[in-house]
């Protein structure tokens, strides 16, 4: 097998961070993320995904900025273990998307100490991403099948320094063994015969570190996402008369913890032969756009976002009318 950036690699992204996504995130690009099934793709449709990722997660940066300036500017909105769990996807994704979208600006230097800085980096928060969505399914689960009956000190910070240290650990112990696991791959890419790209040159690293951490974080994300459908489906029985309404609710739950586990990823391990090629469309396009989905459905769709929204930025009107019911 080669090292060459390929274009299950930058497909492979994200995530984004998720939950992400995020799902690669960094394998976005079809160099991050090895050929699994060894099927050729041509090189038309390899130039098209990755246009594809790079307007994405583009436009995913951007609404993972919108998403964090929303959850950190109102206070209300972040008081809950959930909403500080996605800040800190978000900041994975954002991460991993900006870190990206320049890596092959900053190949281009053509220096080792730059390369395997970025590529370590990069490493770092795709790590952090899945580590991430893994936590969120956790906490999912404590919540749905565990009762708390007593105060878990330090909740959130104990989850912070598995997010971010676990990662840290990892990078850590590349970057001891061997430096040089990380540096430069080549790969065509848009309009350029070939297009240089920070990311684990390794075989081996990269089936330990990346491949076998997504699958383990990916089980546990399963396993989780079946609990909650169960859980739903139990509601469902109990409530015979369900409206329409009730329906489109439960399939926005399912559509929303979707990309905030980053199931979209499954896709990875199931692009295989001749569903390869139109799978890996739609896994370019879903996971790219992860961030867009978490600001859809955790800040557009969400009545408590938008009431927040409502009241900082219109004027004061619709906080005016508020006071004035709060009165009554």
């Amino acid at each position: 097998m080669t090292n060459d950036v390929n274009v299950y690699s930058i497909c492979i992204k994200y995530v984004s961070i998720s939950i992400i996504v995020t799902i690669m995130h960094v394998s976005l690009n079809p160099s991050v993320f090895k050929d699994l099934s060894k099927t050729p793709i041509s090189a038309k449709d390899e130039r098209i995904l990755t246009i594809i990722s790079y307007l994405g997660c583009g436009i995913s940066s951007i609404f993972l900025g919108v998403t964090l300036l929303t959850y950190l500017s109102f206070e209300k909105l972040r008081r809950d273990y959930p909403s500080k769990i996605l800040i800190n996807l978000s900041v994975a994704l954002l991460g991993l998307n900006m870190l990206f979208l320049v890596n092959s600006w900053l190949a281009s230097f053509n220096s080792s100490a730059i390369c395997i800085t970025v590529a370590a980096i990069q490493h770092y928060f795709f790590l952090a991403t899945f580590t991430w969505m893994g936590l969120g399914a956790i906490n999912m689960y404590l919540a749905l099948v565990k009762v708390f009956n007593s105060y878990v000190p330090s909740y959130i910070l104990k989850f912070c320094a598995l997010g971010w240290g676990l990662p840290l650990l990892v990078v850590s112990l590349v970057l001891a063994i061997d430096i040089n696991s990380y540096g430069t791959s080549l790969s065509r890419a848009l309009l350029q015969e070939s297009t240089a790209f920070c990311w684990l040159k390794n075989d081996v690293t990269f089936y330990v570190t990346v491949v076998s951490f997504v699958t383990l974080v990916m089980v546990c994300n399963i396993c989780v996402f079946v609990v909650v459908l169960v859980q739903i489906r139990k509601m469902r029985v109990n409530k015979p008369s369900s409206s329409r309404k009730g329906f489109l609710h439960d399939l926005r739950v399912v559509a929303s913890l979707t990309f905030l586990l980053g199931l979209t990823w499954i896709l990875t391990f199931v692009a295989w032969g001749a569903a390869k090629t139109p799978l890996l469309y739609l896994f370019s396009l879903l996971n790219s756009l992860q961030g867009f989905f978490i600001f859809l459905f955790y800040c557009l769709m969400k009545d408590n976002v938008r009431k927040q929204w409502r009241i900082h930025l219109c004027c004061g009107r619709f906080r005016q009318t508020e006071y004035s019911d709060s009165l009554l």
